[in-house]
């Protein structure tokens, strides 16, 4: 699968450093069987994990695959919740907007995440593409339709949606009574965690999206974020490289992550 790398020079500062983005992260696994959804590499870590081969063959039926352009929307609050979304490649930031017109990041999406249900017939969140991401889209109709069903396949969303409870849990916990320095940490062994999950275990923490994203995600501001990360590089702790970070002292970030 080609990736196109974003090089971003290390001198890079202010606007520019905010926007510097690197490749679009897949999953490293590949498989080689027939059909899109059997060929698909986060399967296992997706919805369609709990799927036989005669479900799968239904759900590509009526699944869409799109693609997004990087800062593409793939749906918007307040709009008719008319479709979910199943993530196979890339990074998707998902947010709201408060009544004064701030931006509010609740979170990042990764290949395997499930997007887009919502308790009512409107999403109550926006979701756009940070790098350019790929997923499967179902129909809010044909999807109902799909789980009616397979009862059983239950489970396995419940199985999504408390995981999404626990990020949100954790998102509290971020914007709660925690110094930036514990914020920062946390954040960054929280997305190595992930990143290995789909197999991403390089050296370097890949960080896609913009210092603007963390801040707002962490209840921070950009120069705070910044101040910090320069702080743990002075200490030792990472180094600042193009599109991320690699950790030098992992118990020490672990240690003020869990703090």
């Amino acid at each position: 699968m080609h990736r196109s790398p974003r090089v971003v020079a290390r001198g890079t500062s202010g606007a520019q450093a905010d926007r510097a983005m690197i490749r679009t992260i897949y999953p490293k696994q590949a498989r080689t069987s027939f059909g899109r959804c059997s060929a698909c590499a986060v399967r296992s870590l997706s919805i369609c994990g709990a799927l036989d081969q005669a479900d799968l063959v239904e759900f590509e039926r009526i699944a869409r695959n799109v693609q997004l352009a990087p800062n593409e929307a793939m749906f918007t609050a307040g709009q008719a919740a008319s479709a979910v979304h199943s993530l196979t490649a890339g990074v998707a930031r998902l947010y709201k907007l408060l009544p004064d017109g701030r931006r509010q990041v609740i979170g990042f999406a990764l290949p395997g995440d499930f997007l887009g249900v919502s308790p009512s017939d409107r999403y109550g969140y926006s979701a756009d593409a940070i790098d350019t991401v790929t997923a499967c889209r179902l129909s809010r109709e044909a999807f109902t339709h799909f789980i009616a069903e397979r009862p059983y396949f239950l489970l396995r969303i419940n199985q999504f949606a408390a995981r999404e409870l626990m990020l949100a849990q954790e998102q509290m916990l971020l914007l709660g009574r925690r110094t930036a320095a514990e914020k920062v940490a946390a954040f960054l062994v929280g997305w190595r965690d992930r990143l290995a999950r789909i197999g991403d275990e390089l050296e370097t923490i890949s960080l896609p999206m913009s210092r603007q994203d963390i801040a707002e995600y962490l209840g921070l501001t950009i120069e705070t974020v910044s101040r910090t990360l320069t702080r743990f590089e002075r200490e030792k702790m990472l180094v600042i490289v193009t599109g991320g970070v690699r950790l030098l002292d992992s118990p020490r970030a672990e240690a003020l992550a869990a703090a």
